[in-house]
């Protein structure tokens, strides 16, 4: 998996470090998580690694296409490695979990807005708010 980091990171010109690849091992293992968890996840392996190097890659893996953010309303922004396929989020209203949810009909149509105003659009943020199967269980056990 390395390997395949190092490649991903020397195609978008990024030099290859220890804290790149910490942070796309990170990402690729745990999808949808906040700033906070991407810095206790590398820390756990790479201790040394400081709280700004963590920021300054997650912007860097994020100017250069490699890694998504995304910020639900109202929720951290939260970074995931699913990149370039305008996929979209379903969000629990409860707890806050996100999943990956695929363009609701097919080829990405969403990006043909009508009345687009003259804009290219590149890519369509739909989010869907609902609540997850474990908190409606616990709801209904209450």
């Amino acid at each position: 998996m390395t390997s395949d980091f190092e490649t991903q990171l020397r195609a978008v010109s990024l030099r290859v470090t220890r804290p790149r690849l910490a942070v796309l091992a990170a990402l690729h293992d745990h999808p949808h998580v906040d700033t906070d968890r991407v810095i206790a996840l590398v820390r756990a392996d790479h201790p040394t690694v400081s709280h700004q190097a963590i920021y300054d890659v997650l912007r860097a893996l994020t100017d250069a296409g490699l890694v998504r953010r995304i910020q639900p309303a109202g929720a951290t922004a939260r970074y995931e490695r699913r990149v370039g396929d305008n996929h979209h989020h379903l969000v629990c209203r409860s707890c806050g979990a996100i999943v990956d949810v695929d363009c609701a009909t097919g080829e990405a149509p969403c990006l043909d807005a009508p009345g687009d105003h003259g804009y290219v659009v590149d890519e369509a943020e739909v989010v869907y708010w609902g609540t997850c199967p474990a908190c409606a269980t616990a709801r209904i056990s209450q």
